[in-house]
């Protein structure tokens, strides 16, 4: 996993084992000068995403409504991945805390900020999972037939 994120971020792998920590090839990676061959072949907007304008309602079509159902859906997803992510990690170090006693603290202490990603990463799931309810609500409401029952 880690090889195919330094990949998408234009660094090489590490050689053997334990070479060299990705913490250390990021690093050096973000503190490259914005003028080298790295950054005027890949500009990624990771963190400076800009959200798209939405249109209004009258303007929005059929298509545009299941773009942002699945646009929700996705995220929804990703927010889940988070939550796994973060908590296998909380697991893995409350393990090297009983594991390793000398350096137990240290430990505690990762272990308690990835509970909390976790909590934040499902407080964004559920965040998203609302939006996207509400998009398809939208969605019924614009383009579906009004049944009128005599």
């Amino acid at each position: 996993m880690a090889a195919a994120f330094l990949h998408h971020l234009c660094l090489p792998p590490p050689q053997g084992p334990r070479s060299c920590s990705f913490s250390v090839l990021l690093i050096n990676h973000l503190s490259l000068p914005p003028n080298t061959m790295s950054h005027e072949k890949h500009h990624h907007h990771f963190l400076d995403h800009h959200h798209k304008k939405e249109k209004p309602a009258a303007e929005m079509t059929k298509k545009d409504y299941e773009k942002e159902v699945k646009h929700h859906k996705h995220l929804e997803h990703v927010g889940k991945v988070g939550v796994v992510a973060a908590g296998s990690y909380a697991l893995h170090e409350k393990h090297m805390a009983k594991k390793d006693p000398e350096h137990a603290h240290s430990h505690k202490i990762k272990e308690e900020i990835a509970v909390t990603v976790a909590v934040g990463s499902l407080a964004f799931s559920r965040h998203e999972h609302h939006e996207k309810k509400e998009a398809k609500k939208e969605q019924h409401s614009a383009f579906e037939k009004k049944h009128h029952h005599f």
